[in-house]
């Protein structure tokens, strides 16, 4: 005679694709409708009610729309990290020639629509509690890949200077900063791929060689 599984054998397995799938919804979601709406105009309510899950559902993981959004920015430096590793892996030639290619794709993710949109929600309204913004000097995985890219050019001889995250954050405002702010103020300067490699051209000329090379030794 067979025995009855006992609740807990019963349990044991794989949990429901439900369960699996549920918080990517959520915060997929979620980054769709802050992302047209902005923050104040997007309610909890309103992402249960679009991804088809009750209210309680997304506060048992999520205790907070502050937190639901940063989960949205979470999610989006991870995929940012993961096509930022895959373009290294494609990135070839010499150092410096690596170091170009990743410059360009950073100043084309900073003009991605979606990037647009969350960057100025958390710029313009604040929301990110203070625990959860990141000192732009701290290490983190997207930055560490800049700034080993970096070293690796210094350490052919392809660049100068001494502290590789100094030139890194020098090198990330000199593409990224303008445009990025530009396309926030909802400006088309660079929507255009001609217009950005045009930008790109100069910004990355002035990051090589200075701007200062022309004048008289005493204006220097």
């Amino acid at each position: 005679m067979m025995k009855e599984s006992s609740p807990i054998t019963a349990r044991v397995g794989h949990p429901p694709q439900e369960d699996v799938e549920t918080p990517n919804r959520i915060i997929d979601t979620a980054a769709r409708l802050f992302a047209a709406q902005g923050f104040a105009a997007t309610s909890v309510e309103q992402v249960a009610s679009t991804c088809g899950v009750g209210k309680e559902t997304i506060h048992h993981r999520l205790p907070s729309k502050a937190a639901l959004f940063a989960a949205v920015i979470e999610r989006m430096r991870a995929r940012t990290l993961d096509g930022l590793e895959a373009e290294i892996g494609a990135a070839d030639g010499d150092a410096l020639s690596r170091l170009k290619r990743v410059a360009r794709w950073f100043l084309a993710v900073s003009l991605e629509p979606d990037m647009i949109a969350l960057n100025r929600i958390a710029l313009s309204e604040a929301i990110l509690p203070g625990e959860d913004r990141r000192d732009p000097w701290e290490s983190d995985p997207i930055t560490d890949r800049l700034v080993a890219l970096v070293a690796a050019a210094q350490w052919d001889g392809m660049l100068g200077g001494d502290d590789p995250r100094v030139i890194a954050a020098h090198l990330l405002h000199a593409i990224v900063l303008g445009p990025s702010n530009d396309a926030m103020l909802g400006r088309m300067t660079y929507a255009s791929s001609e217009a950005r490699d045009r930008f790109f051209d100069q910004a990355w000329s002035l990051f090589l060689h200075g701007a200062g090379r022309s004048l008289p030794a005493a204006a220097r």
